[in-house]
């Protein structure tokens, strides 16, 4: 299973691509910048075109995306969304399978802390696929790779089983007569 992950943003939008045929392997990570001159719908297109581009040349099975949090500033949350809603379209125009994540579950997942900072995280995510520390690694490329190794560890989890539902021992009447 190859899985890309997508740590959106509209400033910086970072990606990490593992494959998981056993212990996960890296594959790939970088970080999409549009130039500070573009505004806008200029600079969706270009999130959207070079996701695409990411799509096309490493040809992933599924794509992990970290779902929204509710963000204080409300124009910082509109960027998100919109850079989200990039992500989201370019996986759906390749027929790709979509998966999110809130931060806490990633971060409980990769580090086993749900309040893990940004250093703890990076540091699990070195570790877990062996990447040395010669290897440069971006704050937004190390959260796509957890984002994406999320879904790796989560996708291969046995699901639970539903609990069987047991019907009750009638129980005796005591004023019953004998």
């Amino acid at each position: 299973m190859r899985v890309l992950g997508i740590d959106p943003g509209n400033a910086v939008c970072g990606w990490g691509l593992i494959e998981r045929a056993g212990a996960p392997r890296f594959l790939a990570a970088g970080t999409i910048r549009p130039r500070a001159t573009m505004r806008g719908p200029a600079r969706l297109k270009e999130i959207h075109d070079r996701l695409l581009e990411l799509l096309d040349r490493y040809r992933p099975d599924a794509v992990s995306l970290e779902r929204s949090f509710a963000a204080l500033n409300v124009q910082s949350a509109f960027k998100l969304g919109e850079a989200r809603a990039m992500a989201m379209l370019a996986a759906a125009e390749r027929g790709l399978a979509l998966f999110e994540y809130n931060p806490t579950d990633v971060k409980l997942t990769i580090a086993g802390f749900g309040r893990a900072d940004k250093l703890q995280v990076k540091d699990m995510v070195r570790r877990t696929l062996g990447l040395d520390a010669g290897v440069a690694l971006a704050d937004d490329a190390s959260d796509a790779l957890a984002i994406a190794l999320c879904h790796a560890f989560r996708a291969r989890a046995p699901k639970p089983e539903p609990p069987r539902r047991v019907r009750p021992i009638p129980r005796a009447n005591a004023l019953a007569a004998p």
